[in-house]
């Protein structure tokens, strides 16, 4: 029995690796399994799927997030950059540079750890419902906040639990864009599986599901400056209001999803959804229920022509996020090897 809760969600993977567990499938990335990703690395190439970490430029895509700041770092009084040793020390040769970043965790290609979405659930059967994240840690209590900035931060499930395990197993890519272009649709689950059957994909228990919807390439055109109705309102997203998607992503054992969209699913409706009303079920089922890490912003586009120019879809994934205790997000650079 659990300490925290006495009953869980239902569908859930809650306890399933103990009741102090903070990584949930990522559990699934045994060292047999890396082996196998290792396996699929053919011709050594290596393809970066981050995008350059101040796109997509602004705030309009998201105003509550801003591109990062690079800032000033001093010694004896004077910036570090471009800094003349010799000024102080007769005859040294030395010039050196250092700065200071300021970085919204999920402003560009990122992670979200399993404490960015929690729900209000009843985890001991009494028809009460308290705010909880995966594996039934307590708002307020294991992750921080809103009290103020000294009371901020993820006591439990922050993302440097990620980061320690290497992040790296077999993945699996999905180019949603051939099939649908720059359509703005909302991909089902049959819509999936119909795009697995035409392109041979075969998913495994521990795999990596990335999918590509082209909305990375529509960023880069915009050259920092988006155009965020645009943006979305173009390309695929995953229905997270279909219940079967939410099934098969239960069912299916995958440990990871990354795309190169805004948010996975759809995160300007909302609507009734297992377990109450929400605008993110599909987050909901896989950071709150399952225990899936989830990826956006990334940048496949160039190892999705890579792939189909070999009839292949999967490849080695390697992508931990930054080890910086009590964050919920982080950015990532992740990199994929074929």
């Amino acid at each position: 029995m659990s300490k925290r809760w006495t009953h869980r969600p239902e569908g859930s993977t809650w306890g399933d690796w103990g009741e102090d567990d903070q990584l949930g499938r990522l559990n699934l990335l045994t060292p047999e399994r890396r082996l196998a990703a290792a396996s699929e690395v053919k011709e050594g190439l290596a393809f970066c799927l981050s995008l350059p970490l101040d796109m997509p430029g602004g705030n309009a895509v998201n105003p509550k997030r801003k591109a990062p700041v690079l800032g000033p770092v001093f010694q004896d009084g004077d910036h570090y950059y471009n800094f003349d040793w010799a000024a102080r020390t007769p005859g040294m040769m030395d010039i050196t540079s250092d700065e200071s970043m300021t970085l919204y965790s999920q402003y560009s290609t990122q992670w979200d750890s399993f404490a960015h979405v929690g729900c209000l659930f009843d985890v001991d059967g009494s028809g009460g419902q308290v705010g909880v994240y995966y594996n039934g840690y307590r708002a307020g209590l294991d992750i921080g906040g809103p009290g103020g900035i000294e009371d901020m931060g993820a006591k439990a499930l922050g993302i440097e639990n990620m980061a320690a395990t290497g992040v790296q197993g077999r993945g699996v890519l999905v180019d949603l864009h051939r099939h649908f272009g720059n359509e703005r649709i909302a991909v089902n689950y049959e819509m999936l599986m119909d795009v697995f059957a035409k392109d041979k994909i075969v998913i495994e228990e521990g795999d990596m599901f990335l999918f590509h919807t082209g909305w990375d390439d529509m960023i880069l055109d915009m050259d920092g400056d988006p155009d965020a109705k645009l943006l979305h309102s173009s390309c695929a997203v995953l229905d997270g209001f279909d219940q079967r998607l939410l099934d098969w992503i239960r069912d299916s054992g995958i440990s990871i999803i990354a795309t190169d969209n805004m948010a996975v699913e759809d995160s300007h409706s909302s609507g009734e959804a297992a377990g109450g009303c929400s605008r993110l079920p599909l987050h909901r089922q896989c950071l709150f229920r399952l225990g899936v890490h989830l990826g956006e912003i990334w940048h496949l586009s160039e190892l999705a022509s890579a792939l189909y120019e070999r009839g292949r879809s999967r490849f080695l994934l390697t992508a931990p996020g930054l080890r910086m205790p009590g964050a919920v997000g982080s950015p990532v650079t992740p990199v994929a090897t074929i």
